[in-house]
């Protein structure tokens, strides 16, 4: 039962926001290429890890993943497959970066991605944080590609 004078819920919509990316990262110049956020593995709880396999997702054996929209992939110049490093955009001046992870296409809306935490967490800036809730937002972080540095680990055979 609601106290209202219907004795039912009251639903009062909110405008949304104009822009969903920060003013601070709207003046600076660079734009974002995608929006990140961070997510849970199927064998994860909170940032525990019991392995490195999510079935929900098909990933299996690795976790320094980033799942986006193939479209967005190819224009941002990339394949899927190709390994990236990732740099969130704030406007406090420092580089947040993690490296070497691998493009993985996606059924995901374009204009986004998502990789897993507690390996993404690096890119969250620490005044970044949701209004009124003041919780990280670690589900909308503002990221740019760019290509990872080849590996230097040299693959031999033996006969």
């Amino acid at each position: 039962q609601w106290h209202t004078s219907t004795q039912k819920a009251r639903f009062i919509p909110s405008a949304l926001p104009e822009h969903l990316v920060n003013a601070a990262i709207r003046s600076l110049k660079d734009t974002p290429d995608l929006i990140l956020q961070t997510l849970r593995s199927h064998d994860q709880y909170n940032t525990t890890l019991y392995g490195l396999d999510d079935r929900y997702r098909g990933v299996y054996g690795m976790r320094e993943v980033v799942f986006a929209n193939e479209e967005d992939i190819r224009r941002l110049g990339f394949e899927p497959g190709e390994k990236v490093n990732m740099i969130s955009l704030w406007n406090d001046g420092r580089e947040r970066r993690v490296s070497g992870f691998t493009l993985i296409a996606y059924d995901i809306p374009k204009g986004q991605a998502a990789a897993y935490y507690p390996e993404t967490n690096p890119l969250v800036p620490l005044d970044s944080y949701g209004d009124r809730t003041f919780t990280p937002t670690s589900k909308f972080i503002a990221i740019k590609f760019a290509k990872a540095a080849q590996s230097s680990v040299i693959v031999s055979s033996v006969a």
